[in-house]
């Protein structure tokens, strides 16, 4: 091993640190904010200088970074409020500027790996910019979606929790109050946001669609489409919110027919698209030398490639066959 390939290991292994702290910074933040709130609130303190005026750390900060270089690449972005509301639909306190960061850093790393593999250095980087910017793209997507499954679970005894509260007599913002305190967080957090907007001076509905950034749901659409329709009209509030309780309930169970109903079809893709792989493993183990043509030679590397840009669209399709939306 020469000096060269010892500089490009650190050089990745000083990439691959950066980038795990910042990731455990980003997913830790959540909490840590939270707590820091929570003990703010409950020391009584007052955020004020002698002089009367607040504190700037008493100002909610607009910034999307600590570094003034990734504030100014921010506004680069395209549409960068639709990535601060994919974002926050994590629940975690992931700022747009660190989210940048961890792609540019995934894309070096990423460059780095496939440039000491041998590749040649264009196809390594235009890998390195895919995998560097698909793969935080789908981790996001993922905690987003299993955030939203969560809250759905939960949100029809949500629904039910604000019923009982207009039934005995409380008004809707006490009932959704209720629903803060009582539910498990996504959903208590969620309404706890909304009831802190109505006390803000926002209204019920207003504060619904700033939560519907986050919770981009059928769902949650058809609670704040309810509830603006009783208020023009008028009518049974209670009786209202049980009926939609109970169509999501319904929806609910029918997406999991559906599930049991495609798990045929998802257990094929899976064996169709693992077959090559495990196929591929097990001549590298046998014969080595009859496969490394396809990672040493130009042609092999290009029929690699094709292969798995075909193998990816027949994932796709295969997966558009078997969602169905409800």
């Amino acid at each position: 091993m020469n000096l060269n390939a010892h500089g490009l290991y650190i050089i990745l292994g000083i990439g691959i640190f950066v980038f795990a702290a910042l990731v455990l910074s980003a997913f830790s933040s959540g909490a840590s904010d939270m707590e820091k709130r929570l003990a703010r609130v409950s020391s009584g303190k007052r955020a004020a200088n002698p002089d009367g005026r607040l504190s700037p750390n008493s100002v909610k900060s607009t910034k999307d970074s600590a570094i003034p270089f990734l504030d100014r690449l921010v506004k680069m972005v395209p549409n960068p409020d639709k990535m601060r509301n994919r974002l926050s639909r994590t629940g975690r306190s992931i700022a747009l500027g660190e989210y940048l960061l961890m792609n540019a850093l995934a894309v070096f790393i990423f460059y780095m790996i496939f440039s000491i593999l041998g590749w040649a250095k264009i196809v390594a980087l235009l890998v390195g910019v895919m995998a560097g910017l698909g793969l935080p793209h789908l981790v996001i997507g993922i905690m987003g979606a299993k955030r939203i499954k969560k809250f759905l679970a939960n949100f029809p005894e949500a629904i039910d929790t604000m019923c009982r509260g207009i039934r005995s007599g409380l008004p809707i913002t006490e009932s959704i109050a209720s629903v803060g305190r009582e539910m498990p967080d996504p959903v208590g957090i969620e309404f706890h946001r909304i009831s802190d907007g109505v006390r803000m001076g926002k209204t019920v509905e207003a504060s619904m669609w700033d939560v519907a950034k986050r919770i981009d749901t059928p769902e949650w659409r058809f609670l704040i489409i309810a509830m603006a329709i009783q208020k023009e009209t008028g009518g049974n509030l209670a009786e209202t919110l049980g009926n939609l309780s109970d169509l999501i309930r319904k929806r609910r169970q029918l997406r999991l027919k559906i599930k049991a109903m495609s798990s045929e079809a998802k257990a094929s893709a899976g064996i169709i698209g693992s077959l090559p792989f495990v196929m591929g493993m097990l001549l590298f183990v046998v014969n080595p030398d009859y496969l490394s043509v396809m990672f040493t030679k130009t042609t092999g590397k290009i029929l690699l490639g094709g292969g798995l840009f075909w193998m990816t669209m027949g994932w796709a399709v295969m997966l558009k066959m078997i969602h169905f939306e409800l």
